[in-house]
């Protein structure tokens, strides 16, 4: 069996004794999957049924802390049940693992209601508003990692230092050197395909074992999926392989970050493309208002883009990572780049790093999009040359630490019209966390710094 199978397809299988295991899985707020494995059988059996896992998977930090100070869910509150319920359309064989499908979740509270915090019931909520006016986002996400000759356990032996890079020179669109890590790369490709998550190809990038896999565009929420699903598999066939990845969006000082650029476009409801245009005709006013929302935005999206401390690292001049909230035309200097033509007229957002939750990215696009297409913004003209060294006064900058992207989400009243305020407290308190566990902890750094010259 192959991709995208039905419930009766499943049933079948379990019966034939082709599949076992049935992964119930939920996006947490880190973007990483949680959840259960369950039986094929009692997963057939029990199909109309919700499962429940403890509510504070939604609020625990990277390290599975749970984190005080929620609304949501606290000791106060007992720590309770939520119910994931199987989203059917997301079913798939899960092609490198034995015997095992994949079903993703939403999450709802004891009323039945969706948990507005959980990452897809928030992207749900921004297609909502779409659906309303007869649109769709398509959007297409584009992951880097770093590839090691080290197995996970090594790496963390090693304390993630001094680490074997699969290659040692800048590979970026190398095909000999790709053709050394074409083992693990190409049953990735061949995995996603299998899965139902089309590929369209793979490449070296800037750093020595840097990867790039791009997935084919979607529609959002199935975009969103496709990111986690594909960044799972990545990891778990490294492991396989006695390999490790990392998706971090800053590995190492001296070289290039991770990124996740995201193209978005509109759709209406009938198949025409809202953002296409003949060569030489003026981009259309849902794409101007699109692109001016999303640079109107940014600083109050920015918290999405760069989720932790170690996000900001990457923010470099002259490393293809953006510093300044621009948009201009095929220029990667700038924050976003307009590309394409005809049908595939868009706009990518260059601002996001690798360790990004996709469904909080998407949402955060379509919310400041649409307030640039409801209030009549124009970007103005698209900004040329190296936007590295173009005038702080004249093009503002992307917030440079955690600590001002969540100042400006906080003061955003905008972002707090269109994701709630419950949501985005919910994921204020989650960076401001991040933030006191960072400047808590001694580092390798402050040794280094300081222990005989401080």
């Amino acid at each position: 069996m192959r991709g995208r199978i039905s419930i009766d397809q499943l049933t079948a299988a379990v019966d034939r004794g082709d599949i076992d295991t049935v992964l119930v899985a939920l996006p947490d707020m880190q973007g990483r999957l949680v959840g259960k494995r369950v039986t094929g059988h009692y997963f057939c059996d029990q199909i109309d049924s919700d499962l429940h896992v403890c509510d504070y998977l939604l609020t625990v930090d990277i390290e599975m802390e749970p984190v005080p100070g929620y609304a949501a869910a606290s000791w106060d509150a007992g720590y309770g049940d939520i119910a994931i319920r199987p989203d059917l359309s997301t079913l798939r064989v899960v092609p490198w693992l034995e015997a095992t499908a994949m079903v993703l979740c939403d999450a709802f509270d004891h009323r039945g209601e969706p948990v507005a915090h959980a990452p897809r019931t928030v992207l749900r909520t921004q297609l909502a508003r779409l659906a309303e006016r007869g649109w769709e986002a398509r959007i297409g996400s584009e992951l880097e990692f770093y590839l090691f000759d080290e197995t996970y356990t090594s790496a963390h032996e090693s304390g993630y230092r001094n680490l074997a890079h699969t290659g040692w020179y800048i590979e970026d669109y190398h095909l000999f050197q790709t053709t050394k890590e074409e083992g693990l790369i190409r049953a990735v490709r061949n995995a996603m395909d299998a899965a139902g998550i089309p590929v369209e190809f793979s490449k070296g990038e800037w750093g020595p074992g840097q990867q790039e896999i791009n997935l084919r565009f979607a529609e959002a929420l199935e975009m969103a999926d496709r990111h986690v699903i594909y960044k799972t598999a990545v990891k778990e066939m490294a492991w396989q392989r006695d390999r490790a990845a990392t998706f971090m969006a800053k590995f190492d000082t001296e070289l290039a970050g991770s990124s996740c650029h995201v193209h978005s476009s509109l759709w209406s409801d009938d198949g025409r493309a809202l953002f296409g245009r003949r060569p030489g005709d003026p981009d259309t006013p849902e794409f101007r208002g699109w692109v001016a929302g999303l640079l109107a935005l940014a600083p109050a999206s920015t918290v999405f883009f760069a989720p932790n401390v170690n996000s900001y690292k990457r923010f470099v001049s002259g490393t293809f990572a953006p510093t300044r909230l621009a948009w201009s035309e095929d220029n990667r200097t700038a924050g976003f780049r307009a590309v394409g033509s005809g049908p595939g007229r868009r706009i990518e957002c260059r601002i996001p790093g690798a360790d990004v939750n996709p469904y909080m990215v998407f949402a955060a696009t379509i919310a400041a999009g649409l307030h640039g297409i409801d209030t009549g913004m124009d970007p103005g003209p698209p900004v040329s040359g190296n936007i590295y060294e173009a005038d702080a006064d004249e093009i503002p900058e992307v917030p440079g630490n955690l600590r001002d992207a969540v100042a400006e989400l906080d003061a955003s009243t905008v972002m707090r019209s269109a994701l709630g305020d419950d949501v985005v407290d919910h994921y204020i308190h989650a960076a401001r966390w991040e933030i006191s566990e960072n400047d808590r902890r001694v580092t390798d750094v402050d040794r280094m710094r300081l222990f005989e010259q401080g």
